[in-house]
């Protein structure tokens, strides 16, 4: 086996496994779950800036006010979105001129705003980025003086998420992406926004931040995992990853230990290019006895055969042959890590 990188303490390891037996993590339903989470704080802010702006006075202001007209609570509201339901709490008037220009006072479907949400919470968008965000969202249906509102909200909201504390060690991050359009003054542009979703050392699951890739650099991923350590991160045991630049080398110059693990899926695909699609459902049953091998030994005999089948598409091949350090390296962990480590992005939204 290559020396990519250095095992870990037998200690977290079994630490790992143990997290994993326990609490068995359904992989693509807890990056939505988690990433959902973030969307209702988000549109409480936006619709709390919307509420600001109609009646012309802060929340708890004690200035004198134009209007009588004044807050009333809120009301529960469930909405759809492509990673499941989110409950907020839509805020009221209590003459009930209000109309909410975000979220309609019956509309139930926010999917169409929400990759425009997650752009605003990456780190790299600046205020005017995030203003123009905003902009886009709303088009021509509200003024200025609004939307500046809005923004200011948005702003409170956005800074306590990226600068809270997070935990002293992770069991497991795993790195993905989801790609958003933003507007830079007259040009649109697509950018990926890499997502890092950490499971603790209790099984819970949280989004550590998410950062706008403008550049990918060792020294881009040195910066970002520079800032997971200064709001109070000491520890990782594993990253999964699909191949980003830099990020192996920029973790670890921060925490020299963690273990890098390629995504399988990502192999899988990139190879698949140099396969006609006739072939693809033989092509993976046998990729599957190399990667899903109950030991070492039955992983390299798979590989071997795996190379003499599949000789005719050596663009493929290669693919394996230059990552299989990756695979290797999946044995020396017990079934419950190399399983995790195998098929948690297997089905994930953003691949």
């Amino acid at each position: 086996m290559t020396p990519m990188s250095k095992k870990r303490n037998p200690s977290s390891s079994a630490l790992a496994a143990e997290i994993m037996k326990n609490y068995k993590p359904e992989t693509v339903e807890d990056m939505q779950d988690a990433l959902k989470d973030i969307f209702g704080p988000m549109f409480e802010a936006m619709l709390e800036g919307e509420l600001t702006g109609h009646l012309g006075y802060e929340k708890h202001s004690k200035d004198a006010k134009a209007t009588n007209n004044r807050r009333n609570g809120s009301s529960p509201k469930t909405l759809k979105t492509s990673y499941g339901e989110v409950e907020i709490s839509s805020p009221r008037d209590r003459d009930g001129s209000f109309e909410p220009t975000l979220i309609k006072k019956r509309q139930t479907d926010a999917s169409s705003i929400e990759n425009k949400v997650l752009g605003m919470y990456a780190r790299g968008m600046s205020q005017r980025d995030i203003s123009q965000t905003i902009e886009e969202i709303y088009g021509f249906s509200i003024s200025h003086e609004m939307i500046s509102e809005i923004t200011d909200r948005v702003l409170d909201e956005l800074e306590e998420w990226q600068l809270r504390p997070l935990k002293k060690c992770y069991a497991f991050l795993f790195v993905d992406c989801l790609f958003t359009k933003i507007r830079n003054q007259y040009e649109t542009k697509e950018y990926a926004v890499y997502t890092i979703l950490g499971y603790g050392l209790e099984g819970d699951k949280e989004v550590l931040g998410l950062w706008l890739n403008e550049t990918e650099s060792k020294s881009r991923w040195m910066q970002i995992f520079d800032e997971i350590k200064q709001r109070g991160v000491e520890d990782i045991f594993f990253i999964s990853m699909d191949g980003v630049s830099g990020l192996e080398e920029g973790a670890r110059s921060i925490f020299p230990d963690v273990i890098i693990q390629r995504c399988v899926v990502h192999l899988i695909r990139n190879s698949l290019r140099y396969v006609p699609t006739k072939d693809y459902k033989a092509f993976t049953a046998s990729l599957k006895k190399i990667y899903a091998a109950p030991s070492l030994k039955a992983c390299l005999s798979a590989f071997e055969s795996f190379k003499q089948q599949w000789s005719a598409y050596p663009g493929a091949v290669a693919v394996w042959e230059r990552n299989f350090s990756h695979v290797e390296q999946l044995f020396d962990y017990g079934s419950d890590v190399r399983r995790i480590m195998v098929s948690v992005k297997a089905r994930a939204p953003f691949i």
